[in-house]
C-alpha cells in the first residue's frame, strides 16, 4: 500500500506544477487507480508514520515550499507569499482534511523567509508556465538530487525561485533578434553562490542554451572545486562516461563516484530526447586548444534549412560546457577556437557565468592611459569584452558577494560589464553564518556582560592582543583539538557526520610569513602536550569555562559528554585525524602560490578525502575558494576595502551540526574593520530593495538608471579599491562631530564675488552683536570673536549656492546637510575670531571690521590651509562635544546647534592701510571649517557613493533625503 500512495500522490503532485495546487486526493486516485486514496486516511496514516528521508514527504515538503514562493495564482486567492495566509490556501486548493492540514504544518511548516529582491529594466516574458515544465530534465534531476542529499525542501525551492528569477530575464533562445542581457546576481560570502548559478545553468540548457562559459576565480583549486560540483550535480555520469568506459575520464579512483554520489540521468540524456553536455574542460586541467578536435565547438543542424537557434535544431542538439579560470592565456585560447567557428557563432545561444565577478572582470586602467573615443582594457575584461562582441546571443550572469567594483562599471560602456538587465539580491539562504553572526549591532554593554544566550560576539568571538603573542595562539590550537573531539563524540553517538575538521590561520600574505607562522605553529603542536596531565588540564579549563557555557546557553539540544573525562579517548582519535600515526611530519599545510609546496597542497582535497589540518594561507584562500569543516579561525590580516575584507571571511557559511563549536580569534580593531563591512553590505541590501520593482513598482528605478548607492561607514574602508573606483563618485557624506574644512575655493573673478556676496547677511549679523571673549585651545590665554546665529535653513541658503574650483567640491557634504531633519540640526552659530594685531582688521562690503588672515595658495590653486587650532576648543564647546570648559561657548551652547568659524582671507603681503579701511572685495576669500553636534549622526559617520554614466553625465536620479 506504502508504493501505491507513493505513486499516485507523487504522480499527483507532479500533474499540478504548471496549474497550481487542486484536490490532491482525487488526483492521487486517479494516477494510483486506487479509489481507496479519495478520502485522504491513506496519506494521513503514511506522514504519521514517515520520516525526514519519506521520499513522498519530500516530494510533498517541496511542493509546498514552492507554492510558498510562487507568484499569486487564482488558487492563491490574493494572500501574500511566505505566509501562513498562503499556505491555508494552498491548503484549501488541496481539499486537506483538517487532521492532514495539521500534521503538515507540525512536520512542514511554512518558512517565512525573504524572496530574491530583483531591480529590472522591462523585459520580454518567455518562461512560460509550459515552456518551463516540458523542459525542465537537468533542472529536475537536480533539484531531486540536492533534495536527496539532504537539502531542506523550503531550500531548494528557494533556489528554484531565486533561478528562476535570472532565466527569466535572459533572453529567449529561439528569439529571432538576438539581444544580449547583462545581470548580476549578489549573495553571500560562502553562501552557496554555486548551488544557485548551478540551478541556473541546469535550467538554461533545458531551456535552449547550448554553450555554457563558467569563468571561475583565478586560482587552479577553485576552479577545479567549480568543476567537480557542475560534474557530480549537473553533468553526471551519462555525461562523464558517455561510453561507459571506466578508464575515460578523471573521476576513475574517486570516492564519491564509487560511492555513486555523481547525480545518475538514468541513462544518456540523447536517448530520451534531451540535450548531453559535452565537457571542453575537466577536473584534471583547464580548457586548453581544441587543435584537431575544434569540432567541438561545431553545432550541427537538424534542419540545414533554418538557423541554429530554431527550435528544430536546438532542441536537438547537444550542449558544451567549459569551466575556465580567468587567466589571460586560457581565455585567449577559448577566443581564439571559437573565431574558427565564427561563421556560426552569431546563431549560438550562450550563458557566460561569471564567478566572483568582481575580481580580474572588472576593468582597473587607469582613464589616463584611454585614448580618445577607446578605453584601454585590463586582459580580463578585454578578453570577456572579446567573448560577449563574438557572441551576440551570448548573456551575461556575473555572480558575487562584493558586488562594488560592478555597480561602479559605466553604464553606457556597452563592451563591459555592468548588469544593464538586472541585479538579483538572493536572500539569506537557511542556516547560514554570515558576518552579523559574529557581532552585536545592538547592544553597547561590554560584551561580558552581555546574555550569552542572545550575543552573538560573546559566543563566537576571542579577542587577541594588537601584538601576535604565541600562548594566544596556543589558545586557539586548544580550541581545535578541543572542538575535533567533539565533533568525533557528536558522530559517534548519531547527533551528526563530519568528514572534515580544519583551522584557518590568516596573518598575512607573504610566502615567508606564512613559512614562519607554519614554523610557530610547528613549535607550539610539539609543545602542547594535548596527551599529558599539563595539556589535558588546558583543555578540561577551557571546555569548561567556554564551550560548555556558550553550547548550553546557545544550543542547549546539542549532543554533548556528560563530563570532561567523557572525551578523553575522543580527544586522541581527533589528534590521529589531524597528525595519523602513517604522517610524518606537521599537522599545518601552507596554502599559497608556492610551487615547492603544490605537493604538500594536494592534502587540502576536501573532494578526494576528510581533511583534518591546520591551514596556514593568504590570497588563495581568500576568495571562492570554500574551506570545508572551518570551525576555529585566527585571523590577523588587516584590508582597507570592504570586498577584500569580507571575502576574507572564510569563517562565514554552513556549520550544521557545530554551529556552536565556531570561534574567531581576531584582534578587537579588525573586529570593528568587519563590523562597519558588514554595515556596508546591508545598506547595500536595504537600498536594493528600496529600488526594486516589488517593492515600489510605482517608483521602479532600473540599473541603467541608477546605480545602487554604495554606502562607507568607516573612512578608512573604502568599497573597493581605488583601481575599480574610476567611475565612483561620492555623493553624500555625513561627519557628526567630525570638522569639515573644505579648500578648493575660487581665488578672484566673477565666482569669488559671488561667494563674498553670499557671505554679507552673515558678516552684517556678526557685526551688530560685537565681540565676546573665549578661551584659546590649550592655554589660558583668550582671543575675541564675532557671533551670529543663523537657522539651518538659513545657513544652508548660502552654503548651497557657493561655487568651488570643481563642481564636485563640498557636494557630499551640502547633500548629508541639507537632508538634517530639525531634531538633528537646528541652528548653527558662526564665529569669526579676531587677531591679536589689531592693525588685520578691515570692512568688508562695508560691514566690520573684521581681522583679515593671511592665506597662501597651492600650486593648484586651493588654500593651503584655513582654520587656527587655537579657536577649535570653542567651537567643540559650543557643538557639545567633548572640550575644556568655556564660559562664553557655554553661553551659546544650545542642543542640535553646529558651529562655523569663518576666516576672510587673502594671499600675504596684501593687507595696505589702517584698520578699518574697507578692503576690495575681489582680494577676499572667506574659508571655514564647519562642525556638527553628535545629533546628526544617526547612522553614525558614513560615506555614500554612486557611479557616473558617460551617456548621461548630468542624469544622476539620487533621492537624497531617503538615500542618506
Amino acid at each position: 500500500m506504502s508504493d501505491t500512495v507513493t505513486t499516485g500522490y507523487s504522480s499527483a503532485l507532479d500533474g499540478m506544477k504548471t496549474a497550481g495546487p487542486a484536490p490532491l486526493h482525487q488526483f492521487a486516485a486517479l494516477f494510483a487507480r486506487d479509489t481507496s486514496l479519495t478520502d485522504g486516511t491513506a496519506l494521513l496514516a503514511h506522514l504519521q508514520s514517515a520520516g525526514p528521508d519519506d521520499a513522498l514527504r519530500q516530494r510533498l515538503a517541496y511542493q509546498l515550499s514552492s507554492w510558498d514562493h510562487t507568484d499569486d495564482g487564482p488558487w492563491a486567492a490574493g494572500t501574500a507569499p511566505h505566509t501562513a495566509e498562503r499556505r491555508a490556501a494552498i491548503c484549501r486548493a488541496l481539499e486537506l482534511d483538517r487532521a492532514t492540514e495539521e500534521l503538515l504544518s507540525e512536520i512542514i511548516p511554512w518558512a517565512a523567509i525573504d524572496a530574491p529582491i530583483v531591480i529590472a529594466e522591462h523585459f520580454e516574458e518567455w518562461r512560460t508556465p509550459q515552456r518551463r515544465t516540458e523542459r525542465d530534465f537537468y533542472w529536475a534531476h537536480y533539484s531531486a538530487n540536492l533534495l536527496a542529499n539532504g537539502w531542506d525542501p523550503s531550500a531548494v525551492a528557494g533556489i528554484d525561485e531565486a533561478t528562476e528569477e535570472v532565466v527569466r530575464r535572459i533572453s529567449d533562445p529561439t528569439r529571432k533578434v538576438a539581444y544580449q542581457a547583462k545581470g548580476l546576481v549578489v549573495g553571500y560570502v560562502q553562501s552557496g553562490k554555486t548551488a544557485n548559478f548551478t540551478g541556473v545553468i541546469a535550467k538554461a540548457i533545458d531551456a535552449g542554451y547550448r554553450m555554457v562559459i563558467v569563468l571561475t576565480g583565478t586560482t587552479n583549486m577553485l576552479r577545479a572545486q567549480t568543476q567537480r560540483r557542475l560534474d557530480m550535480e549537473l553533468c553526471g555520469r551519462e555525461n562523464i562516461e558517455p561510453d561507459h568506459d571506466p578508464t575515460a575520464h578523471e573521476y576513475r579512483y574517486d570516492d564519491d563516484w564509487k560511492r555513486h554520489k555523481f547525480i545518475n540521468h538514468g541513462g544518456r540524456p540523447s536517448d530520451s530526447g534531451h540535450p548531453d553536455i559535452e565537457r571542453l574542460s575537466n577536473y584534471a586541467g583547464d580548457y586548453q586548444r581544441l587543435k584537431q578536435g575544434i569540432s567541438a565547438l561545431r553545432f550541427k543542424r537538424h534542419d540545414a534549412t533554418k538557423e541554429f537557434f530554431h527550435p528544430a535544431n536546438l532542441y536537438t542538439s547537444d550542449a558544451r560546457l567549459v569551466v575556465a579560470k580567468k587567466n589571460a592565456s586560457v581565455l585567449t585560447n577559448l577566443v581564439t577556437d571559437l573565431k574558427k567557428v565564427s561563421a556560426r557563432l552569431g546563431e549560438i545561444p550562450v550563458l557566460i557565468i561569471d564567478d566572483e565577478s568582481d575580481q580580474a572582470s572588472v576593468n582597473t586602467t587607469s582613464p589616463a592611459k584611454w585614448k580618445e573615443d577607446s578605453k584601454k582594457r585590463t586582459a580580463i575584461n578585454r578578453l570577456i569584452a572579446q567573448l560577449l562582441t563574438m557572441l551576440p546571443r551570448a548573456q551575461y550572469v556575473g555572480y558575487t558577494a562584493t558586488p562594488y567594483a560592478n555597480v561602479f562599471i559605466d553604464p553606457s560602456d556597452v563592451e563591459d560589464i555592468f548588469p544593464k538587465d538586472f541585479i538579483v539580491s538572493l536572500p539569506r539562504p537557511l542556516g547560514y553564518m554570515g558576518a552579523d553572526d559574529f557581532h552585536d549591532f545592538d547592544d553597547d554593554r561590554p560584551v561580558g556582560q552581555r546574555p550569552l544566550k542572545t550575543s552573538k560576539e560573546r559566543a563566537h568571538v576571542r579577542y587577541l592582543s594588537d601584538e601576535p603573542a604565541d600562548h594566544e595562539l596556543r589558545a586557539a590550537l586548544d580550541m581545535y583539538v578541543l572542538t575535533g573531539a567533539l565533533k568525533v563524540y557528536r558522530e559517534r553517538t548519531g547527533a551528526g557526520s563530519y568528514r572534515h575538521h580544519t583551522m584557518l590561520v590568516h596573518e598575512a600574505m607573504g610566502r615567508e610569513s606564512h613559512r614562519e607562522t607554519a614554523r610557530v605553529i610547528d613549535k607550539l603542536w610539539a609543545t602542547a602536550g594535548y596527551r599529558s596531565p599539563t595539556g589535558l588540564q588546558r583543555l578540561r579549563e577551557l571546555y569548561e569555562n567556554d564551550i560548555l557555557p556558550v553550547t548550553t546557553a546557545q544550543t542547549p539540544g546539542a549532543a554533548m559528554p556528560g563530563s570532561f573525562e567523557e572525551l578523553h579517548e575522543h580527544i586522541a582519535d581527533a589528534l590521529g585525524l589531524i597528525q595519523p600515526a602513517d604522517r610524518h611530519g606537521t599537522p599545518v599545510i601552507i596554502v599559497n602560490s608556492d610551487p615547492d609546496l603544490e605537493r604538500h597542497q594536494q592534502d587540502l582535497d576536501f573532494d578526494q578525502h576528510g581533511v583534518w589540518r591546520i591551514l596556514v594561507g593568504g590570497n588563495k584562500l581568500a576568495r571562492g575558494f570554500t574551506v570545508e569543516g572551518l570551525t576555529v579561525t585566527y585571523y590577523r590580516r588587516a584590508a582597507r576595502q570592504v570586498d577584500t575584507l569580507m571575502q576574507m571571511g572564510r569563517w562565514f557559511g554552513f556549520r550544521a551540526g557545530y554551529r556552536d563549536l565556531v570561534r574567531l580569534y581576531t584582534t578587537q580593531d579588525l573586529h570593528a574593520l568587519f563590523g562597519a563591512a558588514c554595515q556596508d553590505e546591508q545598506s547595500l541590501r536595504d537600498d536594493l530593495r528600496k529600488y526594486s520593482s516589488e517593492t515600489a513598482p510605482e517608483s521602479r528605478l532600473t540599473p541603467s538608471r541608477v546605480p545602487p548607492l554604495v554606502e562607507q561607514h568607516r573612512p578608512d574602508l573604502r568599497p573597493t579599491g581605488r583601481n575599480k573606483m574610476w567611475n565612483a563618485r561620492l555623493v553624500s557624506r555625513s561627519s557628526p562631530g567630525e570638522p569639515m574644512e573644505p579648500v578648493a575655493h575660487p581665488e578672484k573673478g566673477k565666482r569669488a564675488l559671488q561667494n563674498l556676496r553670499l557671505w554679507e547677511p552673515v558678516l552684517a549679523s556678526a557685526a551688530a552683536t560685537g565681540t565676546v571673549a573665549f578661551r584659546a585651545t590649550g592655554s589660558k590665554a583668550t582671543y575675541s570673536a564675532y557671533h551670529a546665529v543663523l537657522l539651518h535653513n538659513e545657513m544652508m541658503a548660502v552654503l548651497n549656492r557657493l561655487q568651488w574650483l570643481r563642481d564636485d567640491i563640498f557636494v557630499p557634504e551640502r547633500a548629508w546637510l541639507n537632508a538634517l531633519a530639525p531634531t538633528q540640526l537646528r541652528q548653527w552659530v558662526v564665529l569669526l575670531p579676531q587677531q591679536v594685531d589689531p592693525t588685520t582688521g578691515r570692512m568688508i562690503l562695508g560691514h566690520g571690521p573684521f581681522s583679515i588672515f593671511d592665506r597662501k595658495r597651492s600650486e593648484t590653486g586651493t588654500l593651503s590651509a584655513i582654520s587656527e587650532s587655537r579657536h577649535r576648543n570653542a567651537a567643540a564647546r559650543i557643538a557639545g562635544l567633548d572640550a575644556h570648559p568655556d564660559p562664553a561657548a557655554d553661553a551659546l551652547a544650545a542642543p542640535c546647534t553646529a558651529v562655523l568659524t569663518l576666516y576672510p582671507s587673502v594671499k600675504p603681503d596684501t593687507l595696505t592701510g589702517a584698520r578699518g579701511d574697507r578692503i576690495d572685495p575681489e582680494l577676499v576669500t572667506i574659508g571655514f571649517r564647519a562642525i556638527t553636534p553628535l545629533s546628526t549622526g544617526g547612522g553614525g559617520k558614513r560615506l555614500i557613493w554612486t557611479t557616473l554614466d558617460s551617456g548621461r553625465p548630468n542624469d544622476i536620479v539620487i533621492d537624497t533625503p531617503s538615500a542618506v
